[in-house]
């Protein structure tokens, strides 16, 4: 099966609801879009992966069963292996190794799009469109700020991507910018 976009959307709102993590959904595939076109990969693929791997987290959010239940879905429904061990991958505590371009940048990107989101809402104009790299490393050195993001993960994320926190950081903003208005991050327009 090669899943489109139209597959994962439809496919993730059987499963998703809350309107916040459909919009992580949206703002992790934005980033792994950009950096799909940034290393010459699979564009399509690499957004589906983004978009879906979180498809079971509000039906099953523990560790014993997110993402193995999301995982379960998709080889039922027959999605390639490369996605399924990114998904898989994203989970640290299932020690999958990344092994694929693909997971190491799922993984490196999923928590920081969060912090991303973050930093952009807590600006006066609550947008992304003019959020800088710096304000986004000075919101990651408070760990008071936005502390369900595993900054650790992204660390080692960055690590095994081989990108410096600030260039990933960057990354993130500018491909967020490109669904701002989807993610609700583009500002108040009065």
């Amino acid at each position: 099966m090669r899943p489109t976009r139209e597959d994962a959307w439809k496919l993730l709102n059987e499963h998703v609801k809350s309107d916040s993590l459909l919009k992580h959904a949206l703002a992790v595939e934005a980033a792994m879009r950009y950096h799909a076109r940034l290393y010459g990969e699979d564009e399509e693929l690499w957004a589906v992966t983004g978009l879906i791997h979180d498809l079971d987290y509000e039906e099953h959010p523990t560790a014993e069963e997110h993402p193995l239940a999301g995982v379960a879905i998709l080889e039922e429904l027959g999605w390639p292996s490369e996605v399924i061990e990114a998904v898989k991958g994203h989970a640290i505590y299932l020690n999958v190794p990344r092994t694929t371009r693909m997971a190491k940048t799922l993984f490196a990107v999923d928590e920081l799009t969060g912090l991303v989101s973050a930093a952009a809402l807590v600006r006066p104009s609550k947008s992304i469109l003019d959020l800088e790299t710096s304000s986004v490393t000075k919101k990651w050195k408070d760990k008071a700020f936005a502390r369900g993001v595993n900054r650790a993960d992204i660390e080692l994320g960055m690590k095994e991507l081989g990108v410096e926190r600030a260039e990933l950081i960057g990354r993130v903003i500018e491909a967020m910018r490109q669904v701002a208005p989807a993610l609700d991050l583009a500002g108040s327009t009065s």
